[in-house]
């Protein structure tokens, strides 16, 4: 697997895992009792994208390296895997 797609494949599963991560502790102006003039309710007192955004590179790390493993060095393909066989009508 060469770099430039290692890196493109890595990119995409940090992209995936920031979608599902975003969410996890929000507090929105509305639950906090203090809107902002000027802002939706809806919107996010303190929002810790950094936070956030080091927990991702974290736990994509992890998916990578166990991607990477599963298709470097256990040699698995999608061969390997189990498909439904077409229907046959």
């Amino acid at each position: 697997m060469s770099l430039v797609s290692s890196l493109a494949i890595y990119f995409v599963i940090w992209w995936i895992i920031l979608f599902a991560i975003l969410p996890i502790g929000v507090v929105t102006q509305e639950e906090a009792g203090e809107v902002s003039p000027g802002t939706v309710s809806s919107a996010p007192m303190r929002p810790q994208l950094l936070r956030k955004a080091l927990i991702t590179t974290a736990v994509a790390a992890v998916v990578f390296a166990a991607f990477y493993w599963l298709k470097v060095y256990s040699g698995m393909t999608l061969d390997d895997l189990p498909f439904k066989p077409p229907s046959s009508r």
